[in-house]
């Protein structure tokens, strides 16, 4: 009873262990990458949601109380308070943006690495071995696959986060009237 137990809770863990090693050395890493953007889209997404509005009304409210909204030094305020806001929307963008490109060139790497497992077998051998052959394949297409898949799952929130900070940096600015 408590081995079937154990099995069933551990079972998603090996299967995972088995994708990983049948990947090769560079899947963690790919892993990996995929765990920080996800992490980063996760806190974005909270932060549009909840954080910015608290953000955006304390802003336009110390905005609000200045009596002064024509003169050169209150415009220069304005832009400063836009600016901020842009600031803290944009965030971790950055990095987002760095790690979608990044996780296919780590999966291109585990390809590179597989294909040169799949030669070096043969050469070894001085023949080609169908089995060593599709160990080596094998790895290649594991790691492109996870590159592609990390890549292919944050490629629309990259875009969908830009949009959400133009627009937003753009309501705010029209929010903050002279």
């Amino acid at each position: 009873m408590l081995e079937s137990l154990l099995h069933g809770l551990l079972g998603p863990f090996e299967s995972v262990d088995a994708f990983v090693e049948a990947g090769g050395w560079v899947l963690p890493w790919i892993f990996l990458s995929g765990l920080v953007m996800w992490t980063l889209i996760v806190e974005r997404w909270w932060y549009f949601r909840f954080g910015f509005r608290r953000e955006r009304e304390a802003m336009a409210h110390a905005w609000a109380r200045r009596t002064d909204h024509k003169s050169w030094h209150a415009r220069q305020i304005r832009r400063m308070l836009i600016s901020r806001a842009n600031a803290r929307l944009v965030g971790s963008q950055p990095l987002i943006r760095v790690i979608v490109p990044l996780a296919p060139l780590l999966g291109l790497l585990g390809t590179v690495t597989g294909m040169l497992e799949v030669f070096d077998a043969m050469s070894a051998l001085g023949y080609a071995d169908a089995r060593t052959m599709s160990d080596g394949v094998s790895h290649a297409m594991i790691a492109t696959l996870a590159g592609l898949a990390v890549s292919l799952s944050g490629i629309f929130f990259v875009g969908r986060f830009q949009t959400i900070s133009r627009v937003e940096t753009e309501l705010f600015a029209d929010a903050l009237k002279y």
